[in-house]
């Protein structure tokens, strides 16, 4: 699950414990127990993902950490060959997956072998490399601040684009001596888009395959969102003083609740609600994904989210005062993300459905509409009509709905 989806989606599923105000973590700045917090029950050991999730299915797995330019340490892991062995991983062409927001690269590894991405490509000949962000249950390290300061989370999806997927692309590729494919879901889109369009990493990927992709986000469909993000998110945030976002416990249950009592919000069936009618998903991966999520962010990246929403313009963190702007940008309002600025010859394969609530339809098309100079044979555009947002990562026939195409897709880039 991804995007704003997830700081609602899940809240009526965890009660159990009181929101953290960024007074504790789980780990410190050097991995270290530091505070009477700690992560709800999960599937996922203090192991990993690799041992949870890959390694019981008999494939190769590496537990691996990038550190990011400002001092973030993430958690990867690498799945270097498929399960029969398939040749020589110095050989494969390199995949980085990227999840979206509230839950880390276990997202992808919810079905069984047989569904879910990071194994099939896998055992298509890929060298499979998962990233999670910042923040996440196994990425809560720093190299001089812990997660339980303020200044741990001072960032929003501007910092993801500037310094997390430029990290995990830059070490990739210095690990395989290629260039990767890369392959986003909904937040793990708009980060790579933002980034194209800055002229980042544009020159580092082979390609990028967008599934739900995220951009603009004028048009969703969600009343329950719309109305979070316009009237209470951030006045929400400013109140209790978060910076770590958990979106569990009695403050956030009372500000869903309020939410759901606003004209023309409906609540009574919440995840089609938010992330609109999924086709195909599986009771057990539901499972699986509640007992795994959610998994933390900074309030200053769903402050971002919303502020994205409002504006209906793909901008930088909007710091509202113009001064504070002009300290951080030079300038009076937050920069532009220009994405007609993404080079034109640069491969690009979108996947999205006419029942998502969140990449909504309209809001794609914008996406397209500022991409109408790319080169034809360089844009893949792929509608699904039964699709909705967590079908992309979670569908039961997603492999023959999607990856297979995304398969292909890579297949075909030759430079």
């Amino acid at each position: 699950m991804s995007l704003l989806a997830n700081t609602l989606c899940l809240l009526l599923f965890f009660s159990s414990s009181v929101l953290r105000v960024a007074q504790g973590s789980s780990r410190g700045s050097l991995g270290r127990k530091n505070g009477a917090t700690t992560f709800p029950p999960s599937l996922l050991g203090d192991d990993g993902i690799c041992a949870s999730s890959v390694v019981i299915h008999g494939y190769k797995c590496q537990e691996l950490q990038v550190t990011t330019a400002d001092g973030y340490i993430l958690s990867v892991q690498r799945i270097p060959e498929g399960r029969s062995g398939n040749g020589n991983n110095q050989t494969k062409q390199p995949v980085i997956l990227q999840h979206g927001i509230l839950v880390d690269g276990a997202q992808w590894l919810l079905n069984g072998p047989e569904q879910n991405l990071p194994l099939i490509l896998a055992d298509n000949g890929f060298d499979v490399w998962i990233s999670n962000t910042r923040g996440t249950r196994f990425s809560r390290r720093h190299t001089s601040l812990d997660p339980s300061s303020k200044a741990y989370w001072d960032w929003s999806w501007d910092e993801l684009a500037s310094y997390d997927v430029p990290a995990v692309v830059e070490y990739v590729s210095s690990q395989t001596g290629q260039k990767p494919h890369y392959v986003g879901h909904s937040l793990g889109t708009l980060t790579v888009l933002a980034s194209f369009s800055e002229g980042k990493l544009v020159n580092q990927l082979k390609s990028a395959a967008l599934l739900s992709p995220i951009a603009y986000l004028s048009h969703l469909t969600t009343q329950l969102l719309d109305v979070a993000a316009k009237f209470y998110l951030d006045e929400f945030i400013r109140i209790f003083g978060i910076s770590e976002f958990v979106p569990k416990g009695i403050p956030v249950q009372a500000f869903l609740k309020l939410v759901c009592t606003h004209p023309g919000v409906d609540c009574y069936d919440l995840l089609p609600v938010i992330t609109g009618k999924n086709c195909c998903l599986n009771s057990s991966t539901i499972e699986l994904l509640l007992k795994n999520a959610p998994q933390s962010t900074a309030s200053k990246n769903l402050v971002h989210l919303a502020q994205t929403i409002r504006s209906g313009v793909l901008a930088k963190y909007n710091y509202v005062r113009p001064d504070y702007n002009f300290m951080h940008y030079g300038e009076a309002s937050p920069p532009v993300y220009n994405l007609s600025n993404i080079p034109h010859d640069l491969p690009l394969f979108l996947s999205y459905g006419a029942r998502d609530a969140l990449s909504d339809v309209v809001d794609v098309q914008t996406l397209l509409d500022s991409l109408k100079s790319h080169d034809a044979d360089k844009l893949s555009v792929h509608f699904i009509k039964d699709y909705a947002h967590l079908d992309f990562v979670m569908g039961v026939n997603a492999k023959d709905v999607v990856y297979n195409a995304v398969i292909s897709f890579f297949n075909r880039q030759f430079n």
